[in-house]
């Protein structure tokens, strides 16, 4: 059994910011599975299903992103689930926009989430997809910048990027973590 969990902020407030491309690639995922996440559990919304072969269990932490890790922490615990059968989808600044990058683990490089998954665990070595969405523009403040809505130029590259996600992971729950790596941790240009 593996967790797919997509990081983001609840509430409608938060819907379609940058911040939140982790929860809608959680969806992109459900809607490849024919599921809802909508069952409540672990301070968090779920799914159960088969994805890649593997039976899956999909996570949107309710908790707020500074506080995601109680919420894997108690699936994981639920579960009996190890930490390198997690796989953490999240937005990432540092990446151009439409860009996704896989890592098998790695540091917070500054994320709230991540820091929080890593506090909550007691390990930095899961894998996780990176989404970018892109820089944010000089003189803006970083959480409005993550915390803005998407416009719809960006919604196109970002749409995109989802659906690599969701292939991504799937690739993922098939133990081909490089073969995904090597196909999507490709630079492209928008």
């Amino acid at each position: 059994m593996k967790i797919i969990v997509g990081l983001g902020n609840p509430g409608r407030e938060y819907e379609h910011t940058r911040h939140n491309v982790g929860f809608e690639a959680i969806d992109v995922i459900a809607s490849l599975m024919n599921v809802d996440v909508t069952e409540k559990k672990f301070k968090a919304f779920m799914a159960k299903g088969m994805y890649g072969g593997e039976k899956v269990i999909l996570l949107k932490p309710q908790t707020y992103m500074n506080l995601s890790g109680e919420s894997v922490r108690q699936a994981m615990d639920y579960y009996k689930v190890g930490i390198e059968d997690v796989v953490v989808i999240f937005d990432d600044v540092s990446l151009a926009l439409g860009n996704i990058r896989i890592r098998k683990k790695g540091s917070a490089g500054g994320h709230n989430g991540i820091k929080s998954i890593i506090a909550q665990t007691g390990s930095q070595d899961f894998p996780r997809i990176k989404i970018g969405v892109g820089e944010k523009p000089k003189g803006w403040d970083l959480a409005d910048y993550v915390l803005g809505r998407v416009g719809e130029d960006e919604a196109i590259f970002l749409n995109g990027a989802l659906k690599e996600a969701a292939e991504a992971a799937k690739m993922m729950m098939e133990g081909e973590v490089e073969a995904a790596m090597n196909r999507y941790n490709k630079k492209k240009e928008v």
